[in-house]
């Protein structure tokens, strides 16, 4: 993808919620925390387990992202 000025000021712009978007990120949260908490219950504490925590996180700030740059105006 281009870093055209367009996609900069997308990924640079703060996005207020619209529409349903909270109750999109609160939906993401709740299957995130789910997973979290299960993880947490059956894997020892590790390294692995920390690294599987941390991009459990990045995975829900990029799927929240992606709905705060990507939704249409009118979606």
């Amino acid at each position: 993808m281009a870093l055209t000025p367009t996609e900069l000021a997308t990924r640079f712009s703060y996005h207020s919620p619209k529409g349903d978007q909270p109750e999109r990120y609160n939906a993401i949260r709740s299957k995130g925390q789910e997973l979290a908490l299960l993880l947490d219950g059956l894997c020892p504490e590790s390294r692995e387990l920390s690294l599987a925590m941390t991009n459990l996180e990045q995975a829900l700030f990029w799927a929240n992202a992606a709905i705060a740059r990507r939704t249409p105006a009118d979606g």
